[in-house]
């Protein structure tokens, strides 16, 4: 069989100095930069990792110590290649790597120089250095070999551990940027920054640093507690029923969670549900490859907005990295688009969370059941001619009694309560929850007796209407607010103690 010509062409390398400022450009925060490190580290086995954020103005330092495998001079020789590995290769179920990128691109964003130095079991360590400004002097794509002995401290911490890698970013031009050491505003800013990265890990990886941890993390010393979006742990948590569905021979689990109403949490724990992002923006779907949070509060491009009564759904979706190009997994892992084989479940399943997570946030935090029903609420909403109002519900018992008692003064009364009803001030209401949710008293927090001698009076009014005690205790249980304290109601006295 006769061979082929060779094909006539043109060798064309890329520019180093204008690929790597271009790669600089791809997108990453700091966050998603250092959660990127932190994937090679939980794939090398480290069961501790230890961020430190070193303050020195436009000298400080960002690194990652981990007691990992490690690497010996050749694996670390390829691991700082460009493009290290070939997205389109099979990899090991529990990779959370793709495009042999993250190392570089990820340090590249935010610093001018990336080292790393790292040992295996039995070698000694090995560093190497790419330092952005050497490669643009040179034009060449110049790994740069050092002795681990110029690492400083870093070093030392890496010699103390049996394997492991150091990761070491400095000349912070992006991270930090020209910064004055002794400004006490620049300063604050850096702590700032600190406190915006934990939050962000604690988040991303918080399936790995749950009870019992896969491994624990470290920022200047402090371990990392985790931050669970689907509050779990607390009562008040509703979660749905799980759902399996298939997209091109593959399973996925979605997991709805309906989270509690703002009046059901203390404000500590209401603070910290709220999330890195706040609770607006956290709400949607959570999207996880190999228990990595990939996209944490976001309807996924499925044509929903994110509205107020909608913040409490948050919905979790487990995928295997084998579907990354269907669901389109960028190199930052911190967007996914869902395959249109997938978009109609998902959307079935996003209206189903987001309707009843609306039904929660309405009534106040009440169980997902049809015991609404048979509920006499103070206000009620009301359709007219497509414009929605709300209105006090003259029914309720107490305006009832009011009412009826009022005589000559009712028609002032009524038009009291209609103008109470006319400058409802909505838009602020709807403001205030949103910005504010953890500032929004709770009913009758505000009231220096609480609800107790609002209670007595309605109590006194159903008694006086011809109810005895049990018919008066029902009715005041089927009113709201009154049952959310049903011990209070449960206490009103006998009728030798009525008056």
């Amino acid at each position: 069989m006769q061979n082929k010509p060779e094909p006539s062409y043109d060798l064309v390398n890329p520019r180093p100095a204008s690929l790597i400022e271009s790669l600089r450009a791809v997108g990453y925060d700091i966050s998603t930069a250092i959660a990127d490190l932190i994937d090679n580290s939980i794939s090398a086995g480290a069961r501790n990792i230890w961020l430190s954020f070193d303050w020195n103005g436009s000298d400080s330092a960002i690194s990652i110590l981990d007691d990992g495998s490690g690497m010996d001079a050749s694996s670390l020789q390829n691991a700082m290649r460009i493009g290290s590995q070939n997205p389109l290769e099979a990899r090991n179920a529990d990779d959370l790597g793709r495009f042999g990128l993250g190392l570089k691109t990820a340090s590249f964003s935010q610093a001018r120089k990336l080292t790393v130095a790292s040992k295996s079991w039995g070698s000694s360590i090995n560093a190497r250095r790419w330092n952005l400004d050497y490669i643009g002097d040179t034009g060449e794509w110049r790994l740069l070999s050092l002795p681990a002995e110029t690492l400083g401290a870093y070093f030392e911490r890496l010699a103390e551990l049996p394997s492991g890698t150091v990761v070491l970013w400095t000349g912070l031009d992006r991270a930090v940027g020209d910064v004055d050491v002794n400004n006490p505003a620049h300063h604050a800013r850096f702590l700032d920054l600190i406190e915006h990265v934990e939050g962000h890990l604690a988040m991303v990886f918080h399936r790995f640093l749950e009870a019992p941890p896969s491994f624990r993390l470290f920022v200047n010393g402090n371990q990392v507690k985790p931050w669970d979006p689907f509050c779990v742990k607390e009562p008040a948590t509703q979660c749905l029923t799980d759902e399996t569905v298939r997209s091109l021979g593959k399973r996925l689990t979605v997991r709805p969670y309906i989270l509690p109403h703002h009046s059901k949490m203390s404000e500590e724990k209401l603070a910290r549900a709220a999330g890195p992002k706040k609770w607006l923006d956290q709400q949607g779907f959570y999207v996880y490859r190999n228990r990595r949070l990939l996209v944490g509060g976001d309807w996924l491009g499925l044509g929903f907005q994110k509205e107020d009564h909608y913040k409490l759904a948050r919905i979790q979706v487990d995928i295997p990295n084998s579907m990354d190009s269907e669901w389109h997994i960028d190199i930052k892992k911190s967007r996914a688009t869902p395959p249109p084989s997938l978009r109609k479940d998902l959307i079935r399943i996003a209206e189903l969370t987001r309707r009843q997570a609306s039904e929660v946030y309405r009534h106040r935090g009440k169980r997902l059941v049809p015991a609404v029903q048979g509920m006499t609420m103070l206000w009620e909403k009301t359709v007219h001619r497509g414009k929605i109002s709300y209105t006090i519900n003259r029914s309720y018992p107490l305006v009832e009694q009011i009412l009826s008692g009022a005589n000559a003064s009712r028609k002032n009364i009524n038009a009291l309560l209609t103008l109470i009803e006319e400058t409802v001030p909505v838009p602020t209401i709807i403001f205030d929850g949103v910005e504010k949710p953890e500032e929004q008293a709770k009913p009758f927090e505000t009231v220096r007796r609480g609800p107790q001698d609002l209670i007595h009076t309605v109590y006194v009014g159903l008694r006086q209407s011809g109810l005895d005690r049990s018919e008066a205790i029902t009715r005041l249980l089927s009113l709201e607010p009154f049952s959310s304290f049903p011990d209070l109601v449960l206490a009103m006295p006998a009728d030798e103690d009525l008056f």
